[in-house]
């Protein structure tokens, strides 16, 4: 089995609303409450390129969080008071599954697993949803595109879980009806949001007030907000260099945005429907790092650091709440 342990560390409080400051990141606290400050995923022996990792979600009921390996589609769990990981559910193949990438959990602790490219030209799921207890609850590809790319799932204010695809600016709902689970293409944005060279529509997070998703368009920096009822994208004016943005995590009014290549972390005053964002500062995330997606649990962030920047990816494979480090 896999294994893993966690580096631990959290973000200041959230800066008051309305105050306009650059963020300072808090110095690591290994004891934390007797939580692990590190989790080290052991990867694939016998991979050629090594082991890289994306998506990271967090079950902040039972405590535990599940990271979603690209080389193999693997999904890992970890619980945020145990340095041991395991390997959770098996990837090369599994469930139509070689790849994965985002990853989050509703409020009855099902797991939603977006698979990136796994289904273009394939035939193959394009996502997955998993029960609490590993059990395959659906395998579906999306409707309407041949080359969907989903690279991030949130849940939405009705329960639904939604997913970014990284090629046109699209979402999709899954949920599950009376004919069992359902993707349907719940907004089309390509009127609004032009295809760009490189990854498109990637991270995303429901507002405080629950009335709109703020989703990042990393590829060229800009922000997004699509209202929860109709779909309908609108930009968000922003006042700071966002490109590269990937995971997004909301903490009450404050946004922090993990810019992947650009190896910085933004930190963002956002309004409550999500229409509206401030920058409060910028800080460089570690060198020898590319942080990918992040999430909260249990009051700390945890970051998952991604190994893309290796041709071959060699430990250790770490989650990280000291962006820093």
């Amino acid at each position: 089995m896999k294994r893993t342990h966690l580096i631990a560390s959290s973000l200041l409080a959230a800066t008051a609303l309305g105050a306009v400051a650059s963020p300072a990141l808090a110095a690591p606290d290994d004891a934390d409450h007797g939580r692990p400050s590190t989790y080290l995923i052991e990867g694939d022996a016998g991979s050629p390129v090594g082991s890289k990792f994306e998506g990271i979600g967090a079950d902040e009921r039972r405590g535990l969080f599940y990271v979603s390996e690209v080389t193999g589609g693997e999904i890992h769990r970890g619980s945020v008071g145990n340095a041991l990981t395991r390997e959770w559910i098996k990837g090369d193949g599994t469930d139509g599954r070689y790849t994965a990438r985002g990853i989050t959990v509703d409020d009855e602790g099902n797991v939603y697993v977006a698979g990136g490219p796994n289904g273009i030209g394939t035939g193959r799921p394009d996502l997955w949803v998993y029960s609490k207890d590993g059990d395959l609850l659906a395998a579906l590809r999306v409707p309407g595109t041949p080359d969907a790319f989903l690279n991030d799932v949130a849940i939405g204010r009705d329960g639904a879980a939604y997913f970014t695809n990284s090629n046109d600016a699209q979402i999709f709902r899954v949920a599950r009806g009376a004919d069992g689970w359902q993707a349907t293409l719940w907004a089309d944005a390509t009127d609004v949001i032009k295809r760009e060279a490189g990854f498109n529509l990637g991270g995303i997070v429901l507002s405080a007030d629950r009335t709109g998703f703020v989703v990042a368009q990393g590829n060229v920096g800009r922000m997004w907000r699509f209202d929860a009822r109709t779909g309908a994208a609108t930009a968000i004016d922003t006042d700071t260099d966002l490109v590269n943005a990937d995971g997004l995590v909301r903490q009450g009014n404050r946004l922090t945005v993990v810019r992947n290549f650009s190896k910085m972390i933004a930190t963002l005053r956002v309004s409550a429907d999500g229409g509206r964002l401030v920058t409060l500062g910028q800080e460089p995330s570690a060198a020898d790092r590319v942080l990918t997606t992040a999430k909260t649990l249990h009051g700390r962030i945890l970051y998952v650091d991604s190994k893309f920047d290796e041709a071959v990816a060699s430990g250790p494979y770490q989650v990280i709440t000291d962006p820093t480090r």
